[in-house]
């Protein structure tokens, strides 16, 4: 019997752990307070408008598969908003952006990476280089794989 893909794996865990991720509850104060509704692809969507808006819908793609790969290592929680809930994971939750709607082209990047295109090679990091100011942040430790538009996308 022939093992099944890395996408085909990310799905299955993302389908079988989408209800917790629906009823999961947050202490975090950067949290929500009531539910936004649209589940998982309106969370995912929000986020990548939050980290990705200005970037090229190939980018805005490969911002949302990263989150994506997130659940599938083991070095990250297992569901969606667990991943993009936790602590320091994302600028944009911290500040709130990831309160505000989702643009047309993120709502439609969010169903491509949902759907499981990851122009990011397989990435569970991004980051713009720009953004960061110290040359000795650990993201610089991290292997490249992957650049589109203004982001890095690493391993």
């Amino acid at each position: 019997m022939p093992r099944p893909s890395k996408k085909l794996i990310v799905l299955t865990v993302f389908v079988l752990t989408g209800l917790i991720a629906l009823t999961f509850s947050y202490k975090s104060s950067a949290a929500p307070k009531a539910s936004r509704g649209g589940g998982d692809s309106d969370l995912l969507a929000r986020v990548i408008t939050a980290e990705a808006e200005d970037e090229p819908y190939l980018g805005q793609v490969a911002v949302g598969a990263v989150i994506l790969n997130r659940i599938s290592d083991s070095r990250f929680p297992k569901t969606l908003a667990a991943v993009i809930y936790q602590p320091r994971a994302f600028e944009s939750v911290s500040n709130g952006r990831t309160n505000q709607p989702a643009t047309a082209s993120c709502i439609k990047a969010a169903k491509d990476a949902l759907g499981g295109w990851d122009p990011s090679g397989g990435a569970v990091y991004f980051f713009n280089p720009a953004k960061i100011v110290s040359p000795k942040s650990y993201m610089w430790t991290r292997k490249v794989i992957q650049r589109i538009g203004k982001h890095i996308f690493a391993l």
